[in-house]
């Protein structure tokens, strides 16, 4: 089960595929204000690709804890031209970071190819009706609440089984309204609704997701947890607490790693693959 988008194949299995993080967002908890302009953000996506990106996601909406909704005007207006001046300069896949699905349609649109929300469909209710007729992959993302009402949500029975159970009846929604369950890559969410000891486990977990028989996606990229680990505020500071969470993720046999530090992340897969994939 193989997806080709433009002129990447992704080979599922043989080798982790890196997703560069581009927020065109004055407020994400890592880079917020660094490209949240149309020029500052095309020198980044051709740089993240440059460094080994197989896809470059944009995302023109916080979602770092506490973040408040944006109108659907200003989301817009921080992702379409970004996505078409991008989109006429490279031929790397491009994923859209939104829960709503008039950006999903607009961004397809202006020339994205993937549909990556952190809902999994559940904020809006058009969102996997308009994903089956744009016929693009849709990454599905584990979360409880919205942004700023998450990290009150953390109290699981199962952490692994409630993910999974989630992901069972999303598919299914998902597939009942027309998307292709072969389109379908499915992210546990680290970080969100996640409290520490849950966001370790889902790295040492992370082979279990593969028992539904789908891509799975990893986001730990600088995140709160590791910089606990680590003593450190900063989180650009994080990039080699990043890797060994990357390198877990590899091991546990992740698909797809979504990060910001590209080149040190395209090291570490290579590393990894050569010695957990062969």
């Amino acid at each position: 089960m193989n997806l080709t988008l433009r002129e990447q194949t992704f080979y599922w299995g043989k080798r982790t595929y890196l997703m560069g993080i581009l927020n065109v967002t004055p407020d994400s908890f890592s880079d917020g204000g660094e490209f949240n302009n149309l020029e500052t953000a095309l020198v980044r996506a051709k740089r993240l690709i440059d460094e080994g990106a197989d896809i470059i996601d944009i995302g023109g909406q916080s979602t770092r804890p506490g973040a408040a909704q944006i109108d659907l005007e200003e989301e817009l207006n921080r992702v379409i031209p970004v996505i078409k001046a991008l989109r006429e300069a490279v031929s790397t896949p491009i994923s859209i970071d939104t829960t709503r699905a008039s950006v999903a349609q607009a961004a397809v649109d202006a020339g994205a190819d993937i549909v990556n929300d952190i809902s999994g469909g559940t904020y809006d209710s058009e969102m996997f009706p308009v994903v089956a007729r744009l016929g693009v992959p849709f990454i599905m993302m584990h979360i409880r609440g919205t942004p700023q009402t998450m990290q009150q949500l953390t109290d699981y029975q199962d952490l692994i089984a409630e993910i999974i159970q989630f992901f069972e009846q999303q598919i299914d929604r998902a597939t009942e309204a027309g998307i292709e369950r072969s389109r379908i890559i499915i992210d546990p969410g680290i970080g969100f609704a996640k409290n520490y000891a849950q966001n370790l486990e889902l790295l040492r977990r992370t082979n279990e997701f593969k028992a539904l028989g789908l891509p799975v996606l990893i986001g730990a990229s600088r995140k709160s947890f590791i910089g606990r680990i680590l003593n450190q505020n900063d989180p650009k500071m994080r990039v080699w607490g990043t890797a060994a969470a990357c390198c877990a993720a590899i091991a546990g046999s992740a698909d797809i790693l979504r990060v910001h530090d590209v080149a040190q992340i395209s090291d570490v897969c290579k590393v990894a693959d050569a010695i957990w994939r062969g």
